[in-house]
């Protein structure tokens, strides 16, 4: 690697130090289905966020929910304080695609159908008013 190359990645490292986030990778769902959850809590103070994920329909927003207390955890942690109401807020959160499976399914008079079994990754940031 040559030096601007590493010295842009250790930049990109330290600024993730200031910024408090979570990951959730190889999610097997599509990243459409996925995006449907996600935009329903974008943006959102997170007690806020974690009531709507709560009373979803959709399948995707257990693991969102599950993600967003990891992040809230996360903040927590490297601030040594708890969270307080309306303090936190989802500062940034999206999606992307991830492996797609190809899998091959019998059709008639010998042809085959293609199916992609698709997969995400999200990730989501959080961070108060003030500090973004």
């Amino acid at each position: 690697m040559g030096a601007r190359k590493r010295l842009a990645a250790e930049k990109r490292k330290e600024a993730l130090k200031t910024q408090y986030f979570a990951k959730l990778q190889n999610v097997p769902s599509s990243p459409r289905k996925m995006r449907y959850v996600v935009d329903m809590v974008r943006g959102m103070e997170v007690n806020r966020a974690l009531g709507t994920l709560r009373f979803s329909k959709k399948a995707a927003s257990v693991q969102v929910e599950k993600l967003l207390r990891s992040a809230i955890a996360n903040w927590e942690q490297k601030n040594d304080r708890k969270a307080e109401d309306g303090e936190l807020f989802i500062t940034k959160i999206f999606v992307d695609e991830g492996v797609t499976l190809k899998r091959m399914r019998p059709a008639p008079q010998g042809r085959g159908y293609r199916i992609r079994k698709r997969s995400n990754h999200v990730t989501i940031f959080v961070g108060t008013k003030t500090n973004d």
